[in-house]
């Protein structure tokens, strides 16, 4: 463990931090750039005497729990994170599955997406956060057991196929889409048990899975056009767009409607409706 090392490494990525990037108030008294030791700590769940010891030179090993909670709360790219593990003398760990803990700042981005329907999904196309108009959009996802929070596994175990993508145009394409995506999910997490379980369920239950899952079919997309047919307000013109969130492997995907067309009204009384809902 190089502890000088590590001290100026973890300063010099605290102090890159404003306050906004990690969804905490600017506040008006900083004399110091970057985040405080004591934010810092509280992001990565360790005391604040244990995070000074470490920036002064002094502390003890850090584990590989606190180092991956550091990596974290420092908002540390891959190639940083491999860094500071080897500073602390460890080498790094592969995660095991897919980053499920979605950023504060991604959080507090679907609360103020008051007109655009949005979730975010990880690796293995779990729903993991979500507004409320994309609940009015699509379903309830609260009322879906978290196991079966999955969008692969409602599109290929669905009973109805009209609707099993949410009554939207182009299914077929988001198979082909899921299944690519999972299956370099799957890669990049060998160890990850729920992804496996996951592709041993679709493969022994859904033939179509099955074929586009043997065909090792890869393909990826970031925007498309929707027409969707939605049982309150009618035929809706979306377009989907879907940001990566970085350094989380996680993904945010919006629906959005021309301003001012008669799909953006819609999705306005659909936002009236689920706030009334809450």
């Amino acid at each position: 463990m190089d502890r000088n090392d590590l001290a100026e490494f973890l300063r010099s990525r605290r102090e890159r931090l404003r306050p906004q990037d990690v969804g905490l108030p600017a506040g008006s008294s900083r004399r110091t750039p970057g985040l405080r030791r004591e934010e810092v700590a509280r992001l990565a769940h360790i005391s604040v005497e244990y995070y000074a010891r470490l920036e002064r030179a002094v502390g003890a090993s850090p584990s590989r729990r606190v180092l991956g909670e550091l990596a974290r709360a420092l908002r540390l790219s891959a190639d940083e994170r491999g860094h500071l593990f080897e500073l602390a003398g460890a080498a790094p760990e592969s995660p095991e599955g897919p980053p499920s803990e979605v950023p504060a700042t991604v959080l507090n981005l679907l609360e103020h997406m008051s007109d655009i329907a949005a979730f975010v999904v990880n690796a293995r196309y779990d729903v993991i956060a979500w507004n409320p108009l994309a609940a009015a959009l699509f379903e309830d996802f609260s009322a879906v057991p978290p196991s079966r929070r999955n969008l692969v596994y409602r599109h290929f175990m669905h009973p109805d196929p009209a609707t099993r993508h949410y009554g939207m145009s182009g299914a077929e394409e988001f198979g082909r889409l899921a299944v690519g995506q999972l299956r370099a999910a799957a890669g990049r997490y060998p160890n990850d048990p729920r992804t496996r379980a996951l592709v041993a369920t679709l493969r022994e239950h859904s033939a179509e899975f099955a074929q586009l899952w043997d065909d090792h079919h890869v393909e990826t997309g970031f925007h498309h056009y929707k027409i969707m047919q939605h049982p309150v307000v009618g035929t809706l013109r979306l377009n989907c767009d879907t940001l990566a969130v970085p350094m989380r492997d996680q993904y945010l995907v919006c629906f959005t409607a021309e301003h001012d067309s008669p799909s953006h009204e819609a999705l306005r009384l659909l936002t009236d409706y689920a706030l009334a809902m809450r």
